[in-house]
């Protein structure tokens, strides 16, 4: 039986106790009010329930890490916290576990909904958050520290610029199309084939435009993809990102 602080030193009857790992040691986690938030981009719906009075705890909240965090540490303590993994991103989990709240960001494709529950609103998500917290069902997501979410969000753009290279390129293709003109002389978008494009001219105005705009699109966003090929490639030698030397042992966890 792990040795609890005074402040988890507090009776099973009146908090859950959920056992968490770190390092592959069980410790036991004291917990008296589960708080489930619905974050949007303006707007946060809380919803908390204390687990010794069955007090509810419900309100509208401005999209203010420090506001929310200052909400949840009014509730009786300890609190934990939960909402989905979104596009708000993570800075409110770490606000709130760097005030010493624990929080869990969970994995809506995983979260499986009641069969027949077809009344959906920001308050009954964030109830059915913190109902599922208290009793421990939500699959989480890792939330990464700023560095990884840096990685994350360079390896991001560069996936963007592949996609809008690819669109711009088809544009260029289907533009020459229609007018009858197709590469037929090796592979596309080589050295040659980027030859074979600057080499046409038009005489309609609108045409040559429309034309040397496309293609000054794709010669742009090659050079984009190009400078973040080289960024990625800085950042993956650095040692936090390097490889772990051959025979190194796995470690679980």
């Amino acid at each position: 039986m792990p040795v609890l602080s005074p402040n988890e030193a507090v009776s099973s009857s009146c908090f859950p106790i959920t056992r968490a790992c770190r390092h592959g040691t069980p410790r036991l986690v004291p917990r008296r009010t589960s708080v489930g938030l619905d974050v949007h981009a303006r707007s946060t719906t809380a919803w908390a329930l204390d687990g010794t009075t069955g007090e509810i705890f419900t309100d509208p909240l401005v999209v203010n890490t420090a506001d929310v965090v200052a909400w949840v540490r009014r509730l009786p303590q300890p609190a934990a916290v939960a909402y989905e993994a979104g596009p708000t991103g993570f800075v409110l989990a770490r606000a709130l576990q760097q005030a010493g709240i624990r929080c869990v960001v969970a994995a809506p494709s995983k979260m499986e909904r009641p069969t027949g529950d077809r009344i959906k609103t920001d308050k009954r998500d964030a109830q059915r958050l913190a109902k599922l917290l208290r009793l421990d069902e939500l699959p989480a997501v890792r939330v990464p520290d700023l560095e990884q979410e840096a990685a994350r969000d360079l390896t991001r753009a560069r996936d963007d610029v592949r996609a809008d290279l690819m669109r711009a390129r088809h544009r260029v293709a289907k533009l020459l199309l229609r007018r009858g003109i197709v590469h037929i002389d090796g592979r596309a978008w080589t050295a040659a084939h980027h030859q074979w494009l600057t080499g046409h001219r038009f005489d309609e105005f609108g045409l040559r435009v429309a034309y040397d705009e496309a293609l000054e699109t794709v010669l742009a966003l090659e050079a984009r993809r190009t400078r973040l090929d080289a960024a990625i490639t800085e950042l993956a030698a650095q040692p936090a990102w390097a490889p772990a030397p051959a025979g190194w042992p796995a470690c679980a966890g």
